[in-house]
């Protein structure tokens, strides 16, 4: 879980393109799970009674260098030059992005001795007052690393709420988790839901997580299926979307870590 954020952030946002819509596509959340990359979804989704309209899609079939994702998506923002949330990693974007083989690669490990994160708001700071986030990705088994997809406010104010899915350990089984709005306590927010509760599988192939947050409810998808929802702990502010991949707030990093996250596609909707 993501605490607040510091207010000097180098970043590198610039206009982001429109979508289309078409009507009538598959779910988001009904990708498939095998091991090779797949087209992103596009246009509208209905899914709870609602329509939901697409306002950005990426497919990430540039490719890009390490040190050249900036330059290729140039409408992404990127966190560079500061700590991670645990203190030990470093947001790095030079160091840490590229696209290869269709996907937005995360090489996550320490150079120099210095732990090595990076933080993607595809987006850019696009605010979005609720919202529908479907990701595709894989990660290595990699102790001493993690990745959550945040919905985080617009405003940089952790007590307008945090919305956490999927979030795990590098390997693991993402668990959901959104923070109930004005519970700020001694540098702590109450997490919603209050039991625990896992995915179905780990990170280890590729998979689909939806989060859906409508004007009363949270859900949580895991491949289309429901894993979790929330009506206690429903963000009413802005909040825009945020890839984190970084140290895990659980002990220190091993020496000789490294893993990968493969972010094969994204789509977002309002």
């Amino acid at each position: 879980m993501q605490s607040s954020i510091v207010a000097a952030l180098t970043v590198a946002v610039l206009a982001v393109g429109a979508v289309a819509d078409v009507s009538a596509p598959p779910s988001a959340s009904a990708a498939p799970t095998s091991t090779t990359t797949t087209s992103a979804p596009r246009g509208a989704v209905v899914s709870n009674g609602r329509t939901w309209k697409q306002t950005y899609r990426q497919d990430f079939a540039t490719a890009a260098p390490a040190g050249g994702v900036a330059a290729k998506y140039p409408g992404m923002g990127l966190y560079d030059g500061f700590s991670d949330t645990s203190g030990q990693g470093r947001y790095t974007p030079s160091k840490v992005l590229s696209v290869q083989n269709g996907a937005l690669d995360f090489w996550l490990r320490a150079d120099r001795g210095q732990p090595l994160a990076a933080a993607v708001m595809p987006d850019g700071y696009a605010p979005h007052r609720t919202g529908r986030v479907s990701i595709r990705y894989k990660t290595t088994k990699t102790p001493g690393y993690k990745f959550v997809v945040i919905l985080w406010p617009s405003s940089d104010r952790w007590n307008e709420g945090e919305i956490d899915w999927p979030e795990a350990a590098l390997g693991a089984k993402p668990r959901p988790a959104s923070a109930v709005p004005g519970s700020l306590r001694n540098g702590a927010m109450t997490f919603q839901p209050e039991r625990e509760t896992f995915a179905a599988t780990d990170t280890s192939s590729y998979h689909v997580a939806t989060t859906e947050w409508d004007s009363k409810v949270v859900r949580f998808y895991w491949d289309g299926k429901l894993v979790a929802s929330t009506t206690k702990a429903v963000p009413t502010k802005p909040m825009r979307v945020t890839l984190q991949a970084e140290t895990d707030t659980g002990g220190r990093v091993p020496a000789g870590a490294s893993g990968h996250v493969s972010v094969d596609w994204i789509a977002i909707y309002d």
